[in-house]
């Protein structure tokens, strides 16, 4: 009799393997070495989020998918606290949106590995079908991938702390009333052109407003907006001087205005926790080489600069090639960091 007769001897199926064996598809390596040879299961958790809930897919180790699970937001939390809780290591993604980073803080802190990710075209077959399972699906596989090692499965978004996402606030907020002046602005211009008169720019400012020369009717019509557009324009001069205010004063010749604030700060802040955590607006986890850094830090290179590196002082009565030194190896040792991504 051939050994792949002998069902008794292991090889074929028998009552305690068959479940096991023929009833679980896995599609990773490391899935079946598990499942073999114990040891606590991976969890990925794909999750395709909006402003009430969150819809879910669960994959465990390297099984399949499970089906697509709706969940409120507390629901969730509490639902991923258990899965914590069983002891095994759990990750999950979701794509960045305008729902922010606090699903990402709140299952950092419950002990969860979560990514966020560019938002991204998730129907790689080309089905034409979109539906919040598909995409929770799409995203736990993408997951599955990285976690078992490719690297590029996931275009990853570095996550602010709280700190640089107030710092951003401001001028995120005078840019929106600077666009909102400018279409109103540019609605009372079209009003003159489309009446047969020239544009003139500032038309609300109170000087050209009061001398605009165009009929009554039409400035009843631009006086609807002028006084919006007045206000928004005091508060948008508010933020300007509170950026101002915020802003380093001018730094030594031949430097940029980002090096000098890290002259200023690098006796009680180490340079390269600096670097990481406030170039709040470069995309960190794309940076590989230590001239992007140098490019957002506008540094010199020495064959180009006009600053002298034969040992004058700068500010901190360190020779200037020393400085150079110290602050190249501090962007380098933060490169190499960023590489594990």
């Amino acid at each position: 009799m051939t050994w792949w007769g002998l069902s008794g001897a292991g090889f074929g199926p028998t009552p305690g393997n068959m479940n096991s064996v023929y009833h679980t598809e896995l599609s990773s390596h490391e899935g079946t070495r598990r499942q073999f040879n114990g040891g606590k299961a991976d969890i990925k958790l794909g999750i395709d989020v909006h402003q009430d809930f969150y819809v879910v897919v669960e994959q465990v180790d390297g099984s399949n998918p499970k089906p697509p699970q709706r969940f409120q937001k507390q629901a969730f939390l509490h639902w991923a606290t258990k899965l914590k809780q069983s002891g095994a290591e759990v990750y999950a993604v979701y794509e960045a949106c305008g729902f922010g980073f606090t699903l990402q803080r709140q299952l950092s802190e419950l002990g969860i590995h979560c990514y966020v990710v560019c938002p991204q075209k998730l129907d790689e077959q080309n089905r034409r079908v979109k539906t919040d399972g598909l995409d929770a699906k799409a995203l736990c596989l993408k997951l599955d991938r990285f976690v078992e090692g490719n690297r590029h499965a996931l275009a990853l978004v570095r996550v602010p702390s709280e700190e640089e996402e107030q710092a951003r606030a401001l001028h995120r907020e005078r840019e929106q009333l600077v666009n909102v002046r400018k279409v109103l602005e540019a609605q009372g211009r079209s009003l003159l052109v489309n009446h047969g008169m020239e544009p003139v720019q500032g038309w609300w400012k109170k000087r050209a407003f009061a001398t605009l020369a165009a009929p009554e009717w039409i400035k009843e019509l631009l006086g609807n907006s002028q006084p919006v557009v007045l206000l928004l324009q005091e508060k948008i001069d508010q933020l300007t001087r509170q950026l101002q205010n915020a802003a380093n004063a001018e730094p030594p010749r031949g430097l940029g205005k980002m090096i000098s604030v890290i002259i200023e700060g690098r006796g009680s802040t180490p340079l390269s926790d600096y670097v990481q955590h406030r170039l709040i607006q470069l995309p960190i986890c794309r940076v590989y080489h230590e001239r992007h850094y140098r490019a957002a830090l506008l540094i010199h290179d020495e064959h180009n600069s006009d600053i002298s590196l034969d040992g004058a002082s700068i500010l901190d009565d360190r020779p200037r090639n020393q400085f150079f030194c110290d602050l190249r190896a501090d962007i380098s040792a933060v490169v190499a960091k960023n590489r594990q991504f």
